[in-house]
């Protein structure tokens, strides 16, 4: 069996990188390459995050090729609101004969943001408003119109069982 390119693409706070790991834990040696975390690697960042955005992503599409010549799955949870970088990792996964999932994880505005509100600050993201979660949501969904091959999985809070079933049936 080919190795997988999966990216969980979906707004702030819905899951991705807990359905991210869950997949590697229970697919190893499976990698679970957050690029968010990787940009909070990079000096400087909080200074110039968007600056520090594209060596990261560059330092992503690096990893994830070094672990697809060793035959093994990578799984992305990334917010991606346009469409180059998911045409690039699209490409990617051509080049190194794996196969590409593009799965969006999707709930509604309104319970997006309580749960933003509700989780912990997380250092990636720093100063993040509700407005900008608002922001993204709506980018996000219209960029959902021209993506025919993404595979939308609703969740719902709490229910990260389903959530979980739920992906995992979009990769048969």
């Amino acid at each position: 069996m080919s190795p997988r390119l999966i990216l969980l693409n979906g707004p702030p706070a819905v899951g991705k990188s807990t359905l991210a790991g869950r997949y590697a834990d229970e697919h190893p040696p499976a990698l679970a390459l957050d690029i968010d975390r990787v940009r909070a690697l990079i000096g400087g960042w909080r200074d110039d995050p968007s600056g520090a955005g594209l060596p990261a992503r560059e330092l992503a599409i690096a990893a994830a090729r070094a672990h697809f010549q060793a035959g093994h799955d990578v799984v992305i949870p990334q917010l991606l609101g346009r469409w180059e970088f998911l045409d690039r990792l699209e490409a990617l996964a051509q080049e190194a004969g794996a196969s590409f999932h593009e799965i969006v994880l999707w709930d509604s505005k309104d319970e997006i943001l309580r749960r933003f509100a509700e989780r912990p600050p997380r250092p990636e993201h720093p100063d993040a408003t509700p407005a900008e979660v608002a922001a993204l949501y709506d980018r996000l969904e219209a960029l959902l119109e021209t993506r025919s091959r993404a595979h939308v999985v609703p969740v719902s809070a709490g229910r990260v069982d389903d959530a979980y079933r739920a992906f995992l049936s979009r990769l048969d």
